[in-house]
């Protein structure tokens, strides 16, 4: 068991780590800017250290965290959700300083954070992807691969996330101006400009899986989320397990998600994501997000296990 975790997050995680590190023996320090020096995760952690830069920025400070857990004595690092959480360089960083970083490994950051890449090898796998174009190089290319494919399509950031540099087209008038505000979007949030194109499933239910694995190529999962009810791409509510879903259907789903981790040799908490056509009964691999999620309290909740101690 590690002896002393260092939080590099903020807000409701942070408190989540705190409190799953102190039930299982493990000391915490947190880490804050100046505008979090009042903030719960702080008073919760068994330590806590300033860092410097504003209030989102001094979380995203590489060497700032490392220097900290270094400097209070941590021998691995959590990372939470969003901020360096899926950041490949982080993670290596952390290796070389002699740090665990409670996640998965820089080479699953690496696979699953380009999403043409994580789509190849679900398809290298057999597992169903929806029929698509990899990395565009200008909009004259995505009408031709639309026009391949069939409209309605939907242009998507490949280092995107979170309904960010997503825009969908129904019409070959529509592509140019779509692929160049998907293209800025993309690169203000993503700092990459790449695109890729999909074929639109009509009123899709959206389906994820989470999962845990060691690293050993052993793979569970807990069961599935139905995040279907969306509003800008976006999840407003989950349901766990989702409801009315076909037993054979779910199970395969189940399957997929399995396997893809096991390929990948995945470690740690995990999230594969599917579409499902309602009409069809066909589900496809859209993404699998390499850390514990927002969500991850609904399973909590439905399975009576916490996730965060087992990271």
């Amino acid at each position: 068991m590690f002896k002393r975790v260092l939080i590099a997050n903020r807000g409701e995680i942070a408190i989540r780590v705190a409190r799953a590190a102190a039930s299982l023996g493990v000391d915490s320090v947190a880490i804050f800017t100046r505008a979090d020096a009042m903030s719960l995760h702080t008073k919760l952690a068994g330590a806590s250290r300033e860092i410097g830069g504003d209030a989102v920025r001094g979380y995203l400070d590489i060497e700032a965290v490392i220097d900290a857990a270094k400097a209070s004595g941590c021998d691995c690092v959590h990372p939470g959700y969003g901020f360096l959480s899926e950041n490949t360089l982080f993670a290596e960083r952390c290796e070389a300083e002699g740090l665990r970083f409670i996640g998965p490994s820089p080479a699953s950051l690496k696979l699953f954070g380009d999403k043409v890449e994580a789509r190849a090898f679900a398809e290298a796998q057999g597992i169903p992807v929806i029929p698509g174009a990899p990395k565009l190089a200008s909009g004259d290319e995505a009408k031709a691969k639309a026009k391949a494919i069939g409209y309605p399509v939907m242009l998507k950031a490949s280092a995107g996330g979170g309904g960010r540099g997503m825009r969908a087209v129904a019409r070959p008038e529509e592509m140019d101006e779509a692929f160049a505000r998907c293209q800025g979007e993309a690169e203000a949030a993503f700092g990459d400009r790449a695109l890729f194109l999909e074929k639109i499933v009509p009123r899709p239910r959206h389906i994820e899986v989470q999962v845990l694995g060691d690293g050993q190529g052993n793979v569970v999962h807990l069961f599935e989320r139905d995040c279907s009810v969306q509003l800008r791409n976006q999840k407003v509510v989950e349901v766990a397990p989702a409801p009315n879903l076909d037993a054979g259907l779910r199970q395969r789903i189940l399957a997929d998600a399995v396997k893809l981790a096991r390929a990948a040799t995945y470690e740690n908490a995990g999230t594969v994501e599917f579409l499902v056509n309602p009409e069809t009964g066909e589900h496809f691999f859209i993404e699998c997000n390499p850390r514990i999620q927002v969500e991850h309290t609904i399973t909590e909740q439905v399975m009576g296990f916490d996730l965060v101690e087992a990271q």
